[in-house]
């Protein structure tokens, strides 16, 4: 049976239903990956990353084997054990690094070799080392190595990103088939997503589809998106590239986004979402609010951000939201940020995440429904 299910395409738009089949659960599609680069989600537990309802998180490659390393994740029995996770997660290969840390980076015919930005040590990431490394984590979804192009790259410069990732998924494939082939009991249930690149560019997008469908990979992700170009071009890019990815395979839009352009991003076809912007605005005081019940999240604008630090809420004694915070008004969360209580970001980054999950809850209801 393959990993991935379609259920339902809408009639209304390229949206769909479906189900993924994980070693550590069934995760319904589309749905939000809470971001735990370095094994946990900041200021939050496991424990309420269950509560929350989220069936996986995102994990980074290239952070969790600079610390804690390898040899203390195959210690403690993968990632997993290590923070007491019971859910599926993905791992990022270590290429949107490529692009984040592109001063301490090279970029070689077989790899990519970092100064670690804790001691500057060197480290050479190939597509076989990757793997290795992603099997020691014990990851239910293994990304695979590729080269991420800043959106200020020329043609010419993504050209060279789209055969060097095309490459190296080559090497990752024939690693894959070469240890199923040995039957290596550990993790042999691990799925493995290729990462489509091109930019804006459209014949470099289509080629990167092209070069990368042919491997048959366990899903298919768009990178190097939201990397600094506008919503609108990444709008324009999902419009013919969701579309034409493997229908029978899961689609996955890295490192996207605001609550809106998940919504369009799912009108065009996508089923998997990850982003920093919950947990980081939690941090900065800013909270996202449902703009009344959510009837619908297909008309703008179905939600508000507040800024929780703003001198209007020292004596709002309303719920900060009626779900999983009632309990607590929105004076009291405005005290704690202002006298610089822990407990602040714990209780912003909880309601984030809840608007988050909820909010991909209403979207498969509304795809349900033929609303999306």
């Amino acid at each position: 049976m393959p990993p991935f299910k379609l259920l339902k395409q809408s009639k209304k738009s390229q949206a769909r239903l479906g189900k993924l089949k994980t070693a550590h659960g069934v995760i319904k599609t589309p749905f939000f990956m809470p971001i735990a680069t370095k094994g946990a989600v900041k200021n939050l537990a496991a424990d309420d990353i269950k509560e929350l309802g989220s069936g996986i998180l995102l994990s980074n490659t290239y952070h969790l084997h600079l610390t804690p390393g390898t040899e203390v994740l195959r210690l403690a029995g993968g990632l997993h054990r290590f923070m007491d996770w019971r859910g599926a997660i993905l791992t990022d290969s270590g290429g949107f690094q490529i692009f984040s840390l592109s001063k301490i980076r090279k970029i070689l015919p077989g790899g990519v070799e970092f100064r670690s930005h804790l001691d500057g040590s060197k480290h050479l990431l190939t597509p076989k080392k990757v793997l290795e490394i992603q099997r020691v984590i014990g990851s239910d979804i293994a990304m695979i190595l590729d080269v991420c192009p800043p959106s200020t790259a020329t043609h010419q410069e993504v050209k060279e990103a789209v055969e060097i990732t095309a490459k190296w998924a080559k090497l990752a494939r024939l690693e894959i088939k070469k240890l199923r082939k040995l039957k290596i009991k550990d993790n042999k249930n691990q799925l493995h997503f290729a990462i489509i690149q091109g930019g804006v560019h459209r014949d470099l997008r289509e080629k990167s589809l092209k070069d990368l469908a042919k491997l048959d990979f366990d899903g298919y992700a768009v990178g190097g998106l939201a990397v600094g170009e506008s919503h609108q071009l990444m709008y324009e890019v999902l419009d013919y590239l969701a579309p034409a990815m493997p229908a029978d395979k899961p689609r996955y839009l890295m490192g996207v986004g605001t609550p809106e352009n998940i919504v369009e991003a799912v009108k065009r076809g996508i089923d998997m979402f990850d982003c920093v912007i919950p947990t980081r605005e939690a941090r900065h005081g800013r909270l996202y609010v449902f703009s009344g019940q959510p009837s619908t999240v297909n008309r703008q604008p179905f939600y508000h951000a507040i800024n929780i630090i703003n001198a209007k809420f020292k004596q709002d004694f309303s719920p900060i939201n009626q779900t999983n915070l009632k309990q607590y008004s929105k004076a009291y969360l405005h005290h704690l940020f202002k006298t610089g209580e822990p407990l602040a970001m714990r209780l912003a980054t909880l309601n984030n995440l809840d608007f988050y999950l909820r909010l991909m809850e209403q979207i498969r209801k509304e795809i349900k429904q033929e609303k999306i």
